[in-house]
């Protein structure tokens, strides 16, 4: 295998970015941001949408930059946030904008269906996904009246959308498809039972795909615009944390992951779909994976409040670095334990004020120091960890033996510290980029330079640094 060079474009919620992958023949691995842009909900006429058209741009600017290196790139791969999708119209172009799932009509998009359409232990039953207002199954049923919805030949989710933009061709990648509430949990496949409850059918989507299906090569003038040539489009696991957990850089199953972030999401990696009373009870989700893999989990508030907090401590004119935030938790103790998923905490007009009153309305002392609500905050997160990981011990079929940390919370040395002492086990932090990683090295799969997802986590691990933080009375060692 000569050098390869993969494109990979991770877009979140808030933000993109396109990053070119060096891949040696030595199995030495390199990534460099090439562009970094926003991406903002677009409010029009009273709802969010996305500007789908703004992102196209931005990936074909990623591209002609990549031409400006002089590089022949081997492939391309788009992932993004998921439940989002297009509307597509007979005549092959999409009608409207698409909604953003934090639009005023997820609000209690879960709760109408209940009502409705289907139980939520029926709908659990079939799809294994934890009920979310804004997962595509209430999205649809909610726009089903739509001129949109009335009127699309298909729904394409938002990576496949793009994908089809620069390729022509529709698909349905399933990590994508899978967040959404409208794939059975078993058969791997869209669920008719399901999307008929909402008045559509599986032939309103594109053809079921995995990771590492080709999609088809850039259109010519596509390719004549960026000057890369007709290099062609992969779909990697879209879904941004499956992509993300792929990139663990793990040597077999005896361990959980905790993608962490502003939101943080534990899980184990499964064989097989997990749905039964405990899950359901725990709203524990079942989304696809790489190779057959089901990601098993959870997901909890995390930095978050913190974040929350920063920003109320600013308007009042005490504006903290990183590390100063740090050093003030660590020189501090924890005055209370909140529960960070308390429904109290989820978009607060005051998320200082929210915790004082979580404290007095469950006994415990209110801080009296910025140093003390953090370091209350992230005790609480580690104890939220610990509890979270006890109910995927009783759920696995291997011991878990270490907590692998990815995401930009990777390099919380305190947290992760905090979260070895809680857990009881090791912590292995990295990569910080584990998405864009995933994204690039699945692409390296479908092209034949790198076998399967065992010897992908092997290459990462190999040309990554990871952090062990062990529990209490042992050191933390790098690597």
């Amino acid at each position: 295998m000569k050098t390869k060079f993969f494109i990979a474009f991770d877009l979140g919620a808030t933000s993109g970015r396109s990053v070119l992958g060096e891949l040696t023949e030595d199995g030495k691995l390199t990534m460099k941001e090439l562009t970094r842009f926003p991406n903002r909900m677009m409010p029009l006429d009273g709802h969010l949408h996305w500007n789908i058209y703004s992102l196209y741009e931005e990936l074909k600017r990623g591209l002609r930059e990549v031409t400006g290196l002089g590089i022949t790139p081997t492939s391309i791969g788009i992932d993004t946030w998921g439940v989002d999708y297009v509307c597509v119209g007979p005549d092959g172009s999409f009608i409207g904008l698409p909604y953003a799932y934090r639009d005023i009509q997820t609000i209690g998009a879960d709760g109408r269906f209940f009502e409705n359409v289907m139980s939520a232990s029926e709908l659990y039953r079939h799809t294994g996904i934890q009920h979310m207002g804004f997962n595509t199954v209430f999205q649809l049923n909610e726009h089903r009246n739509d001129f949109g919805h009335l009127n699309a030949s298909k729904f394409v989710f938002l990576p496949d959308a793009l994908a089809y933009m620069l390729t022509g061709n529709i698909v349905t990648e399933y990590t994508i498809a899978s967040t959404g509430s409208i794939v059975n949990a078993a058969a791997r496949q869209l669920d008719v039972e399901v999307l008929s409850a909402v008045g559509t059918e599986p032939s309103k989507f594109g053809p079921m795909v995995e990771p590492g299906h080709v999609i088809g090569n850039l259109k010519p003038e596509i390719a004549e615009e960026t000057g890369l040539g007709t290099i062609p489009v992969v779909a990697v696991a879209g879904h941004d944390t499956a992509s993300a957990v792929a990139a663990i850089p793990a040597t077999d199953r005896n361990f959980a992951y905790l993608s962490s972030g502003t939101w943080s999401l534990m899980g184990i990696e499964t064989d097989a779909p997990v749905i039964n009373d405990i899950t359901e009870k725990f709203n524990i989700t079942n989304e696809g994976g790489v190779e057959g893999t089901v990601r098993l989990l959870k997901n909890i508030t995390g930095m978050w409040i913190v974040e929350q907090c920063l920003r109320q401590w600013e308007s009042e004119g005490t504006d903290y670095t990183y590390p100063q935030m740090v050093e003030l938790a660590e020189n501090s103790k924890a005055v209370c334990i909140i529960d960070p998923d308390d429904s109290s905490f989820t978009a607060p007009a005051n998320m200082v004020t929210a915790i004082d009153e979580y404290c007095r309305a469950t006994n415990q002392p209110v801080a009296a120091t910025h140093g003390e609500y953090l370091r209350s905050i992230f005790e609480s997160l580690a104890k939220k960890y610990a509890k979270t990981l006890d109910v995927f011990r009783g759920l696995s079929e291997y011991p878990i033996e270490r907590l692998h940390v990815i995401g930009g919370g990777s390099r919380n040395a305190f947290l992760n510290q905090l979260t070895a002492d809680a857990c009881g086990i090791p912590v292995i932090a990295g990569p910080a980029e584990a998405t864009a990683l995933g994204n690039i090295m699945i692409q390296a799969i479908a092209s034949g330079d790198i076998r399967n997802l065992a010897e992908m986590r092997k290459i990462i691990a190999g040309n990554i640094e990871t952090v062990t933080y062990y529990p209490k009375n042992h050191n933390t060692k790098t690597r």
